[in-house]
């Protein structure tokens, strides 16, 4: 059963006033989403009630498939499972969370947005700039020869749970960080930048602020002096240090939407 996080109207309207007061009277907004995002496409959150995390796949669970070192002992069980998961993106549409992210980007209000998720559907939504901080299924390499190919080479294959391999033989893996990875330092520093020294406001939508280093964005805004809005259905470590917290990443999108349109 589908669980209702929204909130009493009369609340949510003096919480999204707040929001708004802050929206107009900062000069830098930087944007983090995570999974619970993409579960408004239908997509399964990670850690949330229900979620990937709390699922078995045969005796490994879906964290250890997850693991560079597993991909690299056990590829044919990884595409088992992401050959479910990440490789039929195709069939999951954007919802009203990316599309409000991608109007604050047309309206000039944020620069883009720092993502967590891997669905592409920022970008769908008509994001422009959209920096993925845990890699993209668009991009993929052989482990062997390091040639690169793309979503649609390796697709055919990979969604039926099938192991995409090279010209010369090599398991192809996608450019997705796995745990055990490091993540895209140029990528990363430029987060840090953007998070640590110059957002005046920082909005996490949909991200349960459990993966490091992540989760060390949000900090750093409020390490020196940013504003904090979390909009997340499950608590965080951060909530104690927002300024304003929504539960319901719906009813929080149609208003900001409904809002900027009347900008």
């Amino acid at each position: 059963m589908k669980i209702d996080y929204s909130e009493q109207q009369q609340l949510f309207s003096e919480k999204f006033g707040r929001f708004t007061q802050m929206l107009q009277s900062k000069s830098s907004v930087a944007v983090l989403t995570g999974a619970g995002v993409s579960t408004l496409s239908n997509i399964p959150d990670f850690r949330g009630t229900g979620g990937v995390y709390t699922k078995k796949y045969g005796n490994p669970s879906v964290e250890d498939i997850l693991h560079i070192d597993f991909f690299h002992r056990h590829p044919e069980i990884f595409y088992q499972w992401a050959g479910e998961v990440w490789f039929r993106l195709e069939q999951y549409e954007p919802n009203v969370v990316h599309r409000m992210v991608a109007m604050m980007e047309q309206k000039g209000l944020i620069d883009g947005v720092f993502t967590q998720n891997i669905d592409m559907l920022h970008q769908r939504a008509g994001s422009v700039n959209v920096w993925e901080v845990h890699g993209s299924p668009m991009h993929n390499h052989c482990t062997v020869c390091g040639r690169e190919y793309s979503y649609r080479d390796i697709v055919a294959t990979a969604s039926q749970g099938k192991v995409p391999r090279c010209e010369c033989g090599g398991v192809i893996k996608p450019d997705i960080i796995l745990y055990g990875e490091s993540l895209d330092q140029k990528l990363l520093a430029r987060a840090e930048e953007v998070f640590g020294y110059k957002c005046d406001l920082c909005i996490v939508l949909g991200s349960s602020l459990n993966v490091s280093p992540v989760n060390l964005l949000p900090r750093m805004a409020v390490s020196h002096g940013s504003s904090l809005v979390i909009v997340n259905a499950q608590d965080t470590s951060l909530d104690g240090y927002c300024d304003v917290r929504f539960r319901d990443l719906k009813q929080f999108s149609e208003a900001v939407i409904e809002y900027l349109g009347k900008r």
